[in-house]
């Protein structure tokens, strides 16, 4: 049973649409639901690295779908469980620990900002420089570069004290070309207030560039414990 979301059964059905293969059903335990799709196979999907990839832009497309017309638990892609039963047996063992995480999602979603360090453009030594001036055009060019990352380095502690302070739910991811990712969870209604926040801190921050992305679901504050007893 592949398993996109955990929600709250909704008073009415789900427009749910097609996923990996075939359309997304819901199965209801009470006041719990799973999203699911019974017929994929993962381990065929992973002999394969086109189907692959394909499979993990449909898993967030569907997962994108879902949360616009209800609050989930977005769970990671490849989360299956072996039978209906075992599917069923985690909602009952887990319904209340997961009725309490959406209750603090309702009404939020995850933004993201991405933060790209800006690069100082390096003087250009003239040909015509030798000798022990090269040597000292080098070093200021070096000094210049120090000086700028430690400023860059400086202002990013400045955002990322600023949003924390701001906001309660912030998560801090980076990439191996130095670009950061502040994950903040918020609910719709400040939306506007954090766009301003940042138009201040870009501002005041010209070292880097400040990003801000569209209402997400919340895969950054989603507690591990819903993909605990996933595969059985």
């Amino acid at each position: 049973m592949y398993t996109y979301a955990f929600c709250k059964t909704p008073p009415a059905p789900l427009n749910l649409p097609h996923g990996i293969v075939a359309l997304v059903q819901s199965i209801e335990t009470g006041q719990l639901s799973a999203l699911v799709e019974p017929a994929i196979s993962l381990d065929a999907l992973k002999q394969d690295d086109t189907l692959l990839m394909q499979a993990v832009l449909g898993h967030d497309r569907v997962i994108r779908d879902l949360f616009v017309q209800t609050t989930i638990l977005p769970l990671r892609f490849g989360t299956s469980f072996n039978s209906l039963e075992g599917l069923k047996a985690h909602l009952y063992t887990q319904q209340q620990t997961y009725l309490n995480k959406l209750a603090q999602l309702e009404g939020k979603a995850e933004y993201t900002l991405k933060l790209i360090p800006q690069t100082l453009p390096e003087l250009a030594i003239g040909s015509a420089i030798k000798g022990k001036d090269y040597f000292l055009a080098k070093k200021q060019q070096f000094q210049a570069q120090l000086l700028h990352q430690q400023q860059q380095q400086a202002a990013f502690k400045q955002i990322e004290q600023t949003i924390t302070q701001t906001y309660r739910h912030c998560r801090l991811s980076e990439d191996q070309t130095g670009n950061k990712t502040l994950h903040l969870l918020l609910a719709y209604d400040r939306e506007q207030q954090l766009r301003q926040t940042i138009q201040t801190l870009q501002a005041q921050h010209p070292e880097w560039q400040i990003a801000l992305g569209g209402a997400l679901p919340p895969y950054h504050f989603v507690d591990n414990t819903s993909e605990s007893d996933s595969n059985q």
